[in-house]
């Protein structure tokens, strides 16, 4: 059988999976207030771990050892598998036929503080060990974990090749409907949403810098009339579905371009995208949205859960043909290629 036959295999139980995780994450932001969950519990290589994080996690390596029956593979997630781990347990790493890249709670910081829907990660590719890469992802899962105060919660997937799809499922009775995203066709970011991440203090003020350039440089400033709008989302999931639904035109998260600023500044390095944040590119990249790292190239990390990514994404290849010689420009300008 080959790889994409597979991996269309893992398809349903991953969903249903994603929507045990789901489940019990709801659940447990009903029956505890914020401040408990949003709780540190632990430090890992790459994030701060909070209670919430907990509960997702514990669902889903007990429901990957039930996948892992009938396919065998490794688990790469932060904070409990970051070296990777082999499941049915016992078996070589080398012999498991998949590597699983998961972010169990993708924007846990807004969902903990019922802010904004979080999401689950999960990418799929053939297991080559330490040298599994974003590329080589066959399949896909993305599914939001909503406020409370919401009954809708969108689930998109991908196999690589045969293009997207999504549901919408009403939480109330369960019932999951179609959905066709669509990313934006417009050629321009003039009355629209166009950002650049700056989420933490450190060096916010030279990324603000370089969005308000890239924004008069595209569109030039008008008395009394706001150009375009920015968004900051605090999930890289969450993100890429505002790229996906047509609500976004461009995002670019460069914050592993501003460490050395902190390093000159005497401030320690600061948290950046890792690759587990980068799960699910592949649904965005069969829509149609293009992405890239920070020089233009197309967007590839390793497999695994402490490499700092940069990336950037528009929602179609007329906006990147538009945007991004103006970006690379203005960083250049500022000492950042």
């Amino acid at each position: 059988m080959t790889d994409a036959a597979a991996a269309a295999r893992l398809l349903d139980p991953v969903r249903a999976l994603h929507d045990r995780i789901r489940a019990q994450v709801l659940a447990c932001c009903a029956e505890q207030d914020s401040e408990r969950l949003a709780e540190p519990v632990a430090q890992s290589a790459a994030d701060t771990i909070y209670a919430i994080d907990r509960v997702s996690e514990q669902v889903l390596v007990t429901g990957l050892e039930e996948i892992a029956e009938q396919e065998s593979l490794v688990l790469v997630a932060e904070g409990l598998a970051e070296q990777g781990l082999a499941l049915p347990r016992g078996t070589p790493e080398a012999k498991c036929r998949w590597r699983v890249l998961v972010d169990p709670l993708d924007g846990t910081r807004g969902l903990m503080y019922q802010k904004r829907s979080g999401w689950i990660l999960t990418g799929v590719a053939p297991n080559r060990g330490a040298d599994t890469r974003l590329r080589d992802t066959m399949l896909a899962v993305q599914t939001e974990i909503p406020l409370l105060k919401q009954h809708l919660a969108d689930q998109l997937w991908a196999a690589k090749g045969t293009g997207s799809r999504a549901v919408r499922v009403n939480l109330l009775n369960g019932t999951a409907t179609g959905l066709e995203l669509r990313p934006s066709r417009a050629d321009t970011i003039a009355d629209g949403f166009a950002s650049i991440v700056r989420f933490f203090p450190g060096a916010r003020d030279v990324l603000a810098a370089l969005d308000d350039a890239l924004a008069h440089a595209l569109v030039p400033p008008e008395a009394g009339k706001a150009a375009c709008f920015e968004d900051q989302y605090l999930s890289t999931g969450g993100q890429l579905y505002e790229l996906m639904a047509g609500h976004d035109r461009f995002l670019a998260d460069l914050r592993p371009l501003v460490q050395r600023v902190l390093a000159e500044r005497g401030l320690p390095r600061g948290l950046c995208c890792h690759p587990y944040d980068l799960a699910s590119a592949l649904i965005a990249q069969e829509l149609g949205v293009v992405l890239t790292d920070g020089a233009g190239q197309p967007l590839d990390a390793p497999f695994n859960v402490e490499s700092d990514v940069a990336w950037i994404g528009y929602a179609n290849p007329e906006l990147r043909r538009r945007i991004e010689p103006v970006l690379q420009a203005v960083l250049a300008h500022h000492g950042l290629r």
